[in-house]
């Protein structure tokens, strides 16, 4: 399945700039597909180490990290050639092996025409606790699929490229909004977990992709437990499955787990978050940029993974989503908001890869956007609503507050064609932020 991911590998490949990458992601979001078929299509040769089933190849790297005793024993270990400029070496799993990471700071210096790639599950786990090669290296997010790539991967190119633009918007028809919005419902049920994708196309199944969803929280429940080795398993089985129902709500400790104290429901949110199966959102007062600069850090929302494993967690009835003409009036509009911060997140977020929205709370009149949306050092509120202009009360205080951000936009599933209406631009809730 074609990636956005591909288009910024070739551009890595060839830039004269290059230093090692390092893929970041969460479980079974296509890492290791995406940077093998990459290897396979692009280099003379292709070798590819993942530490985790090979516990062998971590004593290339222990003791002294020259580059010329680890690329000799690279060499007798995959029984390959290296040659840089033509050889793609992948580190896979990396965060099983410390000194692996530490080892890319050396490769950048000594051999900067290797081309070398490295990716873990868990990688966030251990960037934290080691002395990173910062400045050495370079990052690259994947996301699950978002709904251009399934698109994609489900054969319909041509409804793909239809798909409007935040940046440079061109409306479609009402027929051909109506067939994207088809297609958004089954995004939607099948989510953009690859695995679950596959499924779903081979089989042409939503029912199947179900299956698959069972299958990746059960893999990410163990591999939590895995690398939190005090980790309590039933209070992150309880967060996994009680936050999706959250999402498009702000949170409290409290509310999230009600039995357990609030140090214990602290501790498992904190792992999630770190196993990217959490994106917690974060309120901003927007008067101006950087938005992180005036974050809380005790207002916040949260956004989860993957909208399929959201709807799965939840127990949406999948005959709601299909039958239903408006997205928003579903699950309290959250799937829609859901989709559309997976989305959002997936094009960088509000800021530095990570997202933030307003709240304002007061008594007589407590008010709260969705999104804030950060282009050309100009911010851009973002409401995800069904209704009319005038429904729109915590927009319309955001703009009278903040006179310094020109408009805000409504994305919309009912809206197929772009509408100004005084400071407001509805858009479809589907347009792309490219």
């Amino acid at each position: 399945m074609k990636r956005d991911i591909d288009t910024q590998l070739v551009e890595w490949k060839k830039s004269e700039f290059r230093k090692p990458l390092v893929i970041r992601g969460a479980r079974q979001v296509g890492k290791t597909y995406s940077v093998c078929r990459f290897g396979e299509t692009h280099f003379e040769t292709f070798i590819k180490l993942d530490f985790e089933r090979d516990r062998t190849i971590h004593r290339i790297f222990e003791g002294d990290l020259s580059t010329e005793k680890m690329i000799l024993e690279l060499e007798v270990h995959a029984n390959i050639s290296i040659t840089p400029g033509k050889t793609l070496l992948f580190l896979d799993e990396i965060q099983e092996c410390e000194r692996a990471l530490l080892s890319l700071r050396y490769f950048y210096e000594e051999i900067p025409k290797l081309h070398i790639i490295a990716a873990g599950s868990m990688l966030e786990f251990t960037l934290g606790s080691i002395s990173f090669p910062v400045g050495r290296i370079s990052f690259e997010w994947m996301r699950p699929m978002t709904f251009h790539e399934f698109l994609n991967a489900s054969g319909r190119e041509i409804l793909a490229d239809k798909l409007p633009c935040i940046s440079n918007f061109s409306p479609v028809s009402e027929t051909i909004h109506l067939k994207i919005i088809e297609q958004l419902k089954r995004y939607i049920l099948t989510g953009g977990m690859p695995e679950a994708v596959k499924r779903y196309c081979r089989t042409g199944s939503l029912t199947q992709s179900f299956v698959v969803h069972e299958e990746i929280y059960q893999s990410f429940l163990q591999s939590l437990v895995k690398y939190q080795k005090r980790a309590d398993i039933d209070s992150l089985d309880h967060l996994m499955r009680s936050v999706p129902s959250h999402v498009g709500s702000q949170i409290k400790y409290t509310r999230l787990d009600p039995d357990r104290r609030i140090e214990k429901t602290k501790t498992s949110l904190h792992i999630l978050e770190r196993a990217l199966l959490l994106h917690i959102i974060k309120s901003s007062d927007a008067t101006g940029l950087p938005l992180n600069a005036t974050a809380s850090s005790k207002v916040m929302k949260p956004l989860f993974l993957d909208v399929g494993l959201m709807q799965y967690c939840c127990g949406i009835n999948p005959s709601d989503v299909l039958k239903e003409k408006n997205l928003s009036n579903v699950y309290k509009g959250a799937l829609a908001e859901q989709f559309v911060g997976q989305e959002l997140l997936a094009a960088s977020g509000s800021e530095n890869f990570k997202l933030f929205y307003w709240s304002r709370a007061k008594k007589s009149s407590s008010a709260e956007v969705d999104y804030l949306y950060v282009k050309d050092g100009r911010i851009w509120p973002i409401e995800v609503k069904s209704g009319p202009a005038g429904k729109l009360k915590s927009l319309h205080i955001f703009l009278n507050e903040h006179p310094h951000v020109e408009k805000g936009y409504v994305m919309s599933p009912v809206s197929f064609e772009r509408q100004d209406v005084d400071k407001l631009t509805f858009i479809p809730v589907y347009t792309r932020f490219v």
